[in-house]
Formats: structure tokens, C-alpha cells, sequence
């Protein structure tokens, strides 16, 4: 395992759209390792391969109930909404308000090629919401108003 270089905002990579995984390799169970070991290093809650410069439909999340691993993640339900600060590690330092769902489910597959179902309301609905966001080239700053992100941030 290895902590991976974190890309900021200005990378065009997080503007790229994630290209999905055809096959589940070594080289993304290595991803998902370094993904993991990156974001506890950080001290995140989620993190898209896009973040560490890997367009690949990749994302780990833990809020607290453990380590998730989705591997060509999607949104199949949402329902409710939240208001709530969001962050993210490719652009620290700055936080803002953004709306969501409240409750989410997403399908994808673990590293075993399984598919599984991760449902997650609040903080687990947010981060899954966000971590797929990163895998479609948008960031939670998209969802504010730049004049909102200067009054929250000075």
C-alpha cells in the first residue's frame, strides 16, 4: 500500500468523466489499497480514483461504520433532502452548505467482482453522493454560489 499524491482543484483530471472497469486486476485492488491507506492519511471520509489522479470508476468511503469499496458505483434511489457543510480533499480549506438526499442507495461491485448494495442516509448518503460526483467530473463547489463560498471561507 502506498499514500498517493492528492489532485487540487485546477487538475483536469477531476473534470474528467471516470472511465468505468472492464475487470477487476491488481493493479485496481492496488488502487483501492492506496485509495484506502490515502484517505485515512488525510484524515477523509471518502476519496474517487479521480482524486488521486486515475480516471477509473473507483471510490472508498468510511463514516464511520467501516471501509467501503464500490467499484463502478451508481445512485439506484434517492429520496429526502439535506442541507448540510461539505469539504473535500481536492480543495482544502474550503467549505460550504450544499443540498443533497437525504437517503440514497448505490449498486457496484467489491474488489471480489460482487455486486453489492450500500444504502446510507446523512453523512453516508452525502459522501456516497459526492464520491460518484467526482467519478462525473463535477465538485461539491458546483452545487454553490461562488459568492457563498467567499462569505464561508474568510
Amino acid at each position: 500500500m502506498a499514500i498517493r499524491m492528492i489532485r487540487l482543484e485546477g487538475d483536469p483530471v477531476l473534470r474528467q468523466v471516470a472511465k468505468p472497469v472492464p475487470e477487476i486486476t491488481k493493479n485496481i485492488l492496488k488502487l483501492l489499497d492506496d485509495m484506502a491507506e490515502t484517505m485515512y492519511d488525510a484524515e477523509g471520509v471518502g476519496l474517487a480514483a479521480p482524486q488521486v489522479g486515475v480516471s477509473k470508476r473507483v471510490i472508498v468511503m468510511d463514516c464511520g461504520q467501516g471501509l467501503i469499496e464500490m467499484i463502478n458505483p451508481e445512485i439506484i434511489d434517492k429520496e429526502g433532502e439535506q442541507i448540510g457543510p461539505e469539504g473535500c480533499l481536492s480543495i482544502p480549506g474550503v467549505t460550504a452548505e450544499v443540498r443533497r438526499a437525504n437517503r440514497v442507495v448505490a449498486k457496484g461491485l467489491n474488489r471480489h467482482g460482487q455486486e453489492i448494495t450500500v444504502e446510507g442516509e446523512g453523512l453516508l448518503a452525502r459522501c456516497i453522493q459526492h464520491e460518484i460526483d467526482h467519478l462525473n467530473g463535477i465538485l461539491f463547489t458546483d452545487y454553490v454560489n461562488p459568492l457563498d463560498l467567499l462569505k464561508v471561507n474568510k
